[in-house]
């Protein structure tokens, strides 16, 4: 038998009617209080009661009251209560309670956080700025063309999103916000972003903070009137499924917008627990993030209870997203369509009477009546509120679905009740029936015209890269390069090397800056020539992305420049490939090839010429460089570090712009020494550290015995190295230690190459010497300084 408990629902709407209507189906569920409830919750339910001798917003009372009554589940309706921070309060009690922290419910708090959380987690939303002064709102409003929409910052019952028609009614909501204070202190900031085009939808997802499962996709309808029109409301009906969200678009919903919050939140020390409501438009280039509310919307849950299955026990899903199991948490949904017509009092969305006295007729089946502002008085139901009541039905399609909703409506009698109808009008518009349109590319996700103008950005940057044998030029076919026209008299040896920068590129994502990894793809290539002894004659880079963003195509291309300048070598060429659906929102890959020459006398390492006692010559890295990023992310997300934070190795910058230092590109100085054959062999210390890449040098009889103490080990080598608690081994394998080049010179060599190399700006370490191998190609010793 299961354990039974008593649970605390907090609100009186329609949302905590069909809540309790759920709840109190629950094998798990001995009584259910709402506090304060309202008219449909005072009665009807044998385990249900309203709570009116406590206050919904004293949360010390509700907390006593929890206690007294052995309460173990909380769960808080409406927004407000968790933008106070009622979870604190059940918290510090030791009750559960199924609802996002302080902290965390600031994604519907504060607009401009959450928006500015987006920007910073690369979701998907409409182009944006924040205002706290009016004067420089109205500035900004005056200086764009677009279609904006406003919205108050703060919480406005549902109604603080205005959608103007033309500048004039643009300004003239500016002001009511900001300077009539039309919705208070939520008024303080506002946010002006673009107006997105195309058709809306709502996810609810539970969410235990680290899994998240998503509802079925429902639409809503905002406006008091048919067709969509008149003023926003807290929401007058709602439909679900929708049709326009097929499950390919789910898939994309989950990846690039559902899973990147909770993971983002979390790893900004405020994980999500609870229902994560997610308001999305489907734009011509995919979904983006309308905004947050952190609970069930109202009708939207109304629309989405009625179809979970039978065997969905929702107490326990409650409980499984408090305790953090929620991957072992059965959910399922009936495959039927549910529709809700919510109606109103006269007047509503402005002034409206209450106390009107009402009159309920039986539902018909698969109709259920949920109330909102209702209140039982005098042994009589009256209306208490705006949003009074609704009729919610389902069916096996969304037609009967809605007329069963609308047969519903009429078993509701009060004087002056209004209700939209045309409750799911957009599925069944004559849009929705017409011969689908001719495809595009453009509409399958691919904007030719945005690579065009990507191309016209970097031709400069490209064009600076030109050099002996390359113009340097893009737009054509191919990149070309004469040997001849860059001074080889004789045929040389040609060498390739190819590759990425890999998850560094996560950071970079997460700091919107793009320039410093185009350097790192550079670096990473033109380093494995020049241990070979080549010069990097030219190089070519791949950007492959989901959803072309120019700015940022264009900021990494100019960091590839750059590293191509420090190289001295033409980028003749690239591609940019757009793949819609591949990567999420706006993440990106890169990988890069490089050509480099040598003569054929020249072509290193030079094995044969190796021998006991030879030099181990280290040169500095400028830090992490752009390998072991896999285990540095998760280092910084165990220590709950976002990558804004402070970086505790250096107070000057913080953790994103540190790790992003480029890796150092060395063929320059390089090159001088070689070309006088003062070298031997070198390795650029990369993935698999000095252990591995060393001995990629060395003849199969000779060993690297290395003396890790020579060098000094960086701050941010430090703390990566202790906050992971990485032994010895394992770091010295993992990343550069210090060390981004290794080179092997004679001893009678030594100090010169050392002079050398240092007077071209390289900080050099004579670090060991080669000894005959016994067993591993690189011997590390003196390795206590690394514990």
């Amino acid at each position: 038998m299961v354990e039974q408990i008593r649970i605390l629902l907090v609100g009186n709407g329609g949302r905590e009617h069909a809540l309790a209507w759920k709840l109190s189906q629950s094998p798990r569920a001995a009584h259910v209080y709402v506090c304060p409830g309202n008219g449909g919750t005072a009665s009807g339910f044998p385990n249900v009661s309203n709570v009116t001798n406590v206050k919904a917003d004293d949360y010390t009372g509700l907390v006593e009251f929890a206690k007294q009554h052995e309460v173990s589940l909380v769960i808080p309706g409406p927004e407000a209560p968790l933008v106070d921070g009622i979870e604190s309060f059940f918290r510090a009690a030791g009750i559960r309670c199924f609802g996002p922290s302080e902290s965390a419910a600031r994604m519907e708090g504060s607009k401009t956080f959450s928006k500015d959380f987006m920007r910073r987690h690369q979701i998907p939303t409409a182009a944006y700025e924040n205002f706290n002064e009016y004067s420089a709102a109205r500035t900004y409003l005056d200086s764009v063309e677009h279609t904006v929409v406003i919205k108050a910052s703060g919480l406005a019952a549902g109604k603080g999103v205005i959608i103007p028609e033309t500048k004039a009614e643009a300004e003239q909501a500016l002001k009511d916000i900001m300077l009539d204070r039309e919705f208070g202190a939520a008024g303080d900031e506002v946010v002006i972003e673009e107006f997105l085009e195309g058709e809306e939808l709502s996810i609810l997802a539970f969410s235990d903070g680290y899994t998240i499962k998503a509802l079925a996709p429902l639409q809503d309808h905002k406006r008091i009137f048919d067709g969509d029109k008149g003023p926003n409301t807290g929401g007058m009906g709602c439909y679900a499924p929708t049709r326009i969200a097929s499950p390919a678009v789910l898939e994309e919903v989950h990846r690039t917008i559902l899973q990147p919050t909770i993971d983002g939140m979390r790893r900004e020390a405020f994980p999500f627990v609870g229902m994560l409501f997610t308001g999305l438009m489907m734009t011509k280039s995919g979904p983006k993030v309308l905004e947050y509310n952190v609970r069930f919307g109202d009708p939207e849950t109304q629309t989405i209870l009625p179809l979970l299955s039978a065997d969905t026990d929702l107490v326990q899903v409650m409980i499984a997203c408090t305790e953090h199991w929620l991957d072992g948490a059965q959910i399922k949904l009936e495959a039927k369509f549910a529709a809700t017509v919510v109606v109103a009092a006269g007047g509503y969305p402005g002034s409206y009477p209450k106390g009107t006295e009402m009159k309920l007729d039986p539902a018909p089946n698969d109709t259920l009546i949920f109330h909102a502002g209702t209140e039982m008085k005098d042994g009589s139901l009256r209306t208490s509120g705006g949003r009074v009541i609704a009729a919610t039905a389902t069916a096996d399609t969304l037609e009967d679905a809605v007329k069963k909703a609308y047969d519903g409506v009429g078993c509701i009698h009060f004087e002056g009740m209004q209700f939209r109808k045309d409750i799911a009008h957009r599925a069944f518009g004559k849009g929705a029936q017409e011969e689908q349109a001719a495809l595009t590319y453009a509409s399958a996700g691919v904007s030719v015209d945005a690579g065009n103008t990507l191309v016209d950005k970097i031709k400069s940057a490209v064009r600076s890269t030109r050099r002996s044998g390359a113009d340097a030029e893009i737009g054509g076919f191919g990149g070309t390069f004469d040997l001849a026209g860059a001074g080889y008299k004789e045929i040389p040896i040609l060498i390739g090397a190819i590759d990425g920068v890999g998850t560094k590129l996560k950071v970079a994502h997460a700091m919107a800056k793009e320039d410093t990894v185009g350097i790192d793809l550079v670096a990473m290539n033109v380093n494995d020539l020049v241990v070979q002894g080549a010069e990097a004659l030219f190089f070519l880079d791949c950007y492959s992305c989901s959803q072309l963003d120019v700015e940022s195509a264009a900021g990494f291309v100019s960091g590839v420049a750059e590293g191509c300048r420090q190289a001295g070598c033409a980028l003749v060429g690239g591609e940019t490939a757009e793949m819609p659906g591949l990567f999420p929102g706006s993440e990106y890959d890169a990988v890069g090839a490089a050509v480099g020459a040598v003569p054929r006398d020249r072509v290193l390492p030079n094995t044969r010429s190796m021998v006991e006692g030879d030099v181990i010559l280290g040169l500095a890295s400028n830090g992490v460089h752009s390998n072991g990023f896999s285990l540095v992310r998760k280092i910084i997300e165990r220590e709950q570090l976002s990558y804004h934070s402070p970086a505790p190795w250096d107070s000057t910058t913080n953790v994103g712009l540190s790790l992003l230092t480029p890796t150092r590109i060395y063929v320059r100085p390089l090159l001088q020494v070689v070309r006088q054959n003062l070298i031997k062999g070198m390795s650029h210390i990369t993935g698999g550290g000095l252990i591995d890449n060393i001995p990629r040098m060395l003849p199969n009889h000779l060993a690297a015995e290395v003396d890790v103490s020579k060098w000094p080990v960086l701050p941010v080598f430090q703390w990566l190295k202790e906050a992971g608690k990485l032994s010895p081994r394992e770091f010295g394998r993992t990343f550069n230690t210090g060390l981004g080049m290794v080179l092997v010179v004679s001893k009678a060599d030594a100090s010169k190459v050392m002079g050398d190399l240092e007077g071209l700006g390289e900080k050099v370490f004579e670090i060991g010497t080669l000894t005959k191998r016994q067993d591993e190609g690189c011997v590390l010793t003196h390795i206590d300084v690394w514990r």
